[in-house]
């Protein structure tokens, strides 16, 4: 009797126990339509329709590998919500492998864009925007080293790989005209912002606890979006910059 109760308890628990395949699925779905949308006119249309060429190699090769890592992501929910377990896992060593590229590209992309072609936006030191991507791509390093760390916890993992998505946002989302230009830094930063901090409430509401490691991450993200510009204002940054600056 004591065992059949004891059945019955776990039963429940489990089926009970919060589904997060939603939101997931929605990330699935959101992220790349809102890259699609944010690079048509600056990348896209460029690979397809009769516009100015992209600066050179460098660049195509940053957007292959975001467009893989898009990619993965978007193959790694899918295996998840049709259980192929096994699969995803093997492609998480694969996909291990396909952030390193993603982080050496871009950052090689970030320096070549910043100290070698000074493409910033106008009125704005091409040293201190530097920083907005080298950010990204350090956040992005930490938060899949730390999914690949926590791979045998799924909440831990799961939320990590969704912190990465919420990191990568800001630069699709600063190519949307969703105000006036003076505002762009405003919104490329405060929709992943809110979108990062709304799914968190979400998450500890459902689950009914808050989760260290999500709380950790995204402490850090929120963290690191003013603290990049503090930095970037700095002496000691614009001193290190001229010694990184191509003679």
């Amino acid at each position: 009797m004591a065992i059949n109760t004891a059945f019955i308890k776990s039963s429940s628990t489990i089926l009970k126990r919060p589904s997060d395949r939603s939101i997931f699925l929605a990330a699935a779905i959101g992220f790349p339509l809102i890259v699609v949308i944010g690079f048509s006119q600056s990348y896209f249309s460029r690979l397809f329709f009769d516009a100015p060429p992209l600066p050179n190699a460098l660049v195509h090769l940053h957007g292959l590998t975001m467009m893989l890592w898009v990619v993965f992501f978007i193959m790694q929910i899918a295996l998840v919500r049709i259980k192929n377990v096994r699969l995803h896992r093997t492609l998480g060593m694969i996909g291990a492998g396909l952030a390193a590229v993603v982080f050496t590209v871009g950052l090689l992309t970030a320096y070549d864009s910043q100290f070698v072609r000074h493409a910033a936006p106008p009125g704005i030191d091409p040293h201190k925007f530097f920083l907005i991507p080298a950010f990204d791509m350090a956040l992005f390093a930490l938060f899949v080293g730390g999914a690949v760390y926590y791979r045998k916890r799924p909440a831990e993992h799961k939320t990590l790989m969704l912190l990465t998505v919420f990191n990568f946002l800001g630069s699709p989302v600063s190519r949307i005209p969703l105000g006036p230009p003076e505002y762009t830094m405003v919104w490329a930063f405060g929709v992943p912002a809110a979108l990062a901090l709304g799914f968190f409430v979400w998450y500890s509401v459902k689950h009914g606890k808050i989760n260290k490691v999500f709380a950790a991450g995204l402490t850090l993200f929120l963290a690191s979006l003013p603290l990049r510009f503090m930095i970037a204002e700095t002496e000691t940054w614009l001193r290190i910059a001229d010694r990184l600056a191509p003679r």
